[in-house]
């Protein structure tokens, strides 16, 4: 017992830093929650200010413009995950798909390097290419048609959001089903092939099959964070123009709380988001423990 415990010593203190992280970025923050039941007045401090009960709550969900923001982030965060899902699985197929090594690292290398740019850089990529100026207009004004504010126009805006997010995260995303596409049996190809069984059919028959797993509990996963649209991105992306469709819940947050200091209102939407993707993490554990009989915990 001793001697395992000794031996196990450095592994704990390699805890010890990333777990004071979590205490002083994580748990002590969770006191300002008080905050979302108060008037909270920074003068007077979270233990002096006015006990308002559930008042906030209240208030946010009689705002017109609550479910709008609700919905707006539901429906950018279902995009982006049907996207975040469908596109690197099938990219993941078509590189396992290459026989020519140095071609395929290649292709990784490129494609994974969006990920690692933040969205101040890309969101200026984006608003370059998109631009009025940009390629995408130019093309279009060579076509006869006139120029397109893809930045600007309620009915573009979402479409541009889940797009650009796919674009910056579909390669990276793809590292998991490359390997999970190595860990298929060689044999099970080996017998279609004496079958007689086309490429096609092998991927329809053997490789998506043995990729369902992966793919229910990758869903599982993000579907905790449905509520989390991309603060980053659309914060860099978005305009007045296009609050109808692109605002969304961290962008709402960070105006009434940091712009207009409405503390106490901010942190109850904070709080109702918190909730919420804790219930649909619980969910939908449970929903890939039934299916594939795997779960996050």
């Amino acid at each position: 017992m001793k001697k395992r415990l000794k031996r196990e010593i450095p592994f704990h203190l390699m805890l010890l830093l990333p777990m004071l992280f979590l205490a002083v970025f994580s748990f002590a923050p969770l006191f300002g929650i008080l905050m979302a039941f108060q008037d909270y007045m920074p003068a007077k401090g979270i233990l002096q200010s006015r006990w308002v009960g559930l008042e906030n709550f209240d208030f946010i969900f009689s705002l017109p413009s609550s479910r709008q923001i609700f919905a707006n982030t539901i429906i950018i965060s279902l995009g982006k995950l049907a996207a975040g899902i469908i596109v690197p699985v099938f990219f993941a197929l078509l590189l396992n798909e290459i026989r020519v090594i140095a071609f395929k690292r290649t292709v990784q290398t490129i494609v994974y390097l969006p990920h690692f740019l933040s969205w101040v850089v890309l969101a200026n990529v984006v608003s370059s290419i998109l631009g009025f100026d940009g390629p995408i207009n130019s093309l279009i004004q060579s076509t006869g048609h006139d120029p397109i504010l893809f930045l600007g126009s309620n009915v573009w805006f979402r479409p541009v959001i889940i797009l650009s997010d796919c674009w910056k995260e579909f390669g990276y995303g793809s590292i998991i089903y490359l390997s999970a596409l190595t860990s298929i049996d060689p044999g099970l190809y080996e017998s279609a092939s004496l079958d007689g069984a086309s490429r096609l059919q092998k991927i329809f028959y053997i490789t998506l099959p043995m990729l369902v797993p992966t793919i229910v509990l990758m869903m599982a996963l993000n579907l905790g964070n449905i509520l989390n649209a991309g603060f980053d991105q659309i914060f860099n992306l978005y305009n007045p123009l296009v609050y109808e469709t692109g605002d969304i819940i961290d962008t709402y947050v960070y105006r009434i709380g940091l712009i207009d200091m409405q503390y106490s209102l901010a942190t109850a939407v904070g709080l109702i988001k918190s909730v919420i993707g804790f219930v649909l993490i619980m969910f939908s554990n449970l929903v890939s423990r039934k299916l594939v009989s795997r779960s996050i915990f």
